[in-house]
């Protein structure tokens, strides 16, 4: 394509990988689809925002104001409405304290039935004060719940009230602009602050920068230590929410809302399972190689955005080599010691035998091996994206001298 055509004004309905790599967000190749990170504002990129006059005489559907707590509970619009949702963080928060400070008077010794809402539970009765450890139990489902009320409440806080105040200060005013940098301003938040928190928990665990043969020795890991346990039912109350937003149509649907759901409930799967099944420290490792290079893919696409020359293209080298690393290298070292490693595991775990806490019979090497090798083919593919556009890139910068 020359580069007058290259240029053309207006938005297009799709724009080829080669275009340019100033161009990598265009709506319908794979960096603005499956590859970036999955932010709940995703269902709302590639949608027409409609006009004024189009919405003269009636509600707009994917409007962030609230209708009210109670409405907007039975509608569900309180996953957008950071105002809602922050009344229901609020009115547990009130409970819980007004339990605390009422109830020694009233009926001492009986337990704060609001504090599995804000605290993990299930600890183990026999583990050290000095160094405690939790088991599983269905009061996890209910720590989740509350945490998808407050990623609601976070992500639209961040998107509304810190990241468009922002893109509007560089200059960008059309509403998809602002959703995209919204969009992208969460989800470095998000994958920073997890992926972070992700290492400093490695730094805890004898798999200490993938030191795999302890992915298996002493399995099953079932008491786990209280930050491994919150940030796993964390990151479940992340997704969860991420697919609330999708199934329920809350904000505006993607071209690939389909593909985003499956994303969404896989992802879901992979982390209920393994925290099942007493895999969280793969499971961790797995989400470090994941999130952090997540993290330096919205950065570069922010800057991007802004339109800094210099910055967007370190940005986008360094995010390569991170990705190359996190992605590639450290997820095929936990591909091999899934192939090679599962038998380090003590004898008496290689059973079916939930009660217990051990799942990992002879089959069960493949049922963890397959998902992670499929998720290296995907990043392969997406992989091969990356290097095109950065080639694309060169391409055009040599043909315009």
């Amino acid at each position: 394509m020359s580069e007058k055509r290259g240029k053309i004004k207006g938005p297009r309905p799709s724009l080829r990988l080669r275009d340019s790599f100033s161009n990598f967000e265009t709506e319908d190749h794979h960096l603005a689809g499956p590859f970036r990170p999955q932010t709940p504002l995703d269902a709302q990129v590639d949608s027409p925002v409609p006009s004024p006059a189009s919405l003269a005489g009636r509600k707009d559907p994917w409007s962030t104001k609230s209708e009210g707590l109670l409405a907007d509970i039975r509608s569900w619009r309180w996953v957008i409405v950071p105002r809602s949702s922050f009344t229901i963080l609020l009115i547990v928060v009130v409970l819980f304290c007004n339990w605390e400070l009422i109830t020694p008077y009233v009926a001492p010794g009986v337990p704060n039935p609001f504090a599995s809402l804000l605290f993990i539970s299930h600890r183990v009765p026999t583990s050290s004060p000095d160094d405690p450890r939790y088991a599983k139990g269905y009061l996890d489902l209910v720590f989740i719940a509350y945490y998808i009320v407050f990623w609601s409440w976070v992500r639209q806080v961040i998107t509304l009230h810190i990241c468009w105040p922002i893109a509007r200060w560089f200059g960008i005013k059309k509403h998809a602009k602002l959703a995209r940098f919204g969009e992208q301003g969460y989800a470095m938040a998000y994958f920073a602050v997890m992926g972070a928190w992700g290492v400093r928990i490695m730094s805890q665990l004898p798999t200490w920068w993938y030191r795999t043969p302890y992915f298996w020795i002493d399995y099953p890991h079932w008491d786990m230590k209280p930050e491994l346990k919150s940030y796993y039912l964390m990151q479940a109350a992340y997704w969860c929410q991420q697919l609330i937003v999708l199934v329920l149509n809350l904000e505006k649907p993607r071209k690939d809302y389909y593909e985003l759901v499956a994303h969404h409930m896989v992802t879901l799967w992979l982390v209920g399972w393994s925290y099942l099944i007493n895999l969280t420290l793969i499971g961790n490792a797995v989400y470090v190689s994941m999130d952090v290079p997540d993290t330096f893919l919205a950065f570069s696409k922010l800057m991007n955005y802004i339109q800094f020359t210099r910055a967007k293209v370190v940005s986008y080298i360094t995010f390569l080599v991170v990705w190359s690393y996190f992605r590639h290298w450290l997820n095929l070292v936990i591909l091999h010691s899934v192939w090679t490693e599962f038998d380090l595991m003590p004898e008496t775990s290689k059973r079916w035998s939930p009660q217990d806490g051990v799942w990992l019979v002879w089959w069960m090497k493949y049922q963890v091996f397959t998902p992670i090798l499929l998720l290296q083919f995907l990043n392969i593919f997406w992989y091969v994206l990356i290097v095109r556009i950065a080639y694309r890139h060169c391409e055009r910068e040599v043909e315009g001298g």
